[in-house]
């Protein structure tokens, strides 16, 4: 089939070509017409379960909760802050080390019940407790310990537990 409008143009193709052609075309703009408008769909369900409401009004009252939920989480967490500080400077004079020196006494009594335990913070300080186990009875000593040291004269194994507390050994059986 010849038409004289595309003979005129120059063009020689069969009209059934063009109408096929141009068939394909509509039908893909047909399809992208309904993925546009489903996504639209989409949208304005969106938009409007954000905006539900009047005016917007409920977006206005939606933002200043999120808003006083940010401020009160601020707020906590400074707190939060001000109590970790608390904990770590109390972790200062909190006893961290301790030494421990079973020993008998008195040769005659067996058994090792008798201990020196040395009980120190972070910066050495604290006491070391001094149990004397004899046929008697258990007398118990303390003593303060300034720096990894006392004022008053230590025994060989109460500065044994001391050595030990602040090398971090523990204690010795």
């Amino acid at each position: 089939m010849d038409s004289e409008l595309l003979t005129m143009l120059g063009i020689d193709i069969d009209p059934a070509y063009i109408f096929i052609g141009l068939a394909a075309a509509v039908l893909l703009l047909f399809i992208l017409l309904i993925v546009a408008l489903a996504k639209i769909s989409g949208l304005k369900k969106r938009y409007n379960y954000f905006m539900k409401g009047e005016n917007g009004k409920s977006l206005e009252i939606s933002m200043k909760n999120k808003f006083d939920q940010l401020e009160e989480l601020d707020r906590r967490s400074k707190v939060n802050e001000q109590n970790i500080k608390k904990i770590f400077d109390n972790l200062n004079i909190a006893i961290q080390k301790f030494g421990m020196v079973k020993y008998d006494a008195f040769d005659e009594m067996g058994g090792k019940l008798s201990f020196s335990l040395a009980l120190l913070d972070k910066k050495n300080n604290g006491i070391v407790l001094n149990a004397v186990h004899t046929r008697e009875g258990c007398y118990t000593y303390i003593k303060d310990i300034i720096d990894g040291a006392s004022v008053l004269l230590l025994t060989n194994e109460e500065q044994h537990a001391i050595d030990i507390a602040m090398n971090g050994e523990g204690n010795e059986k």
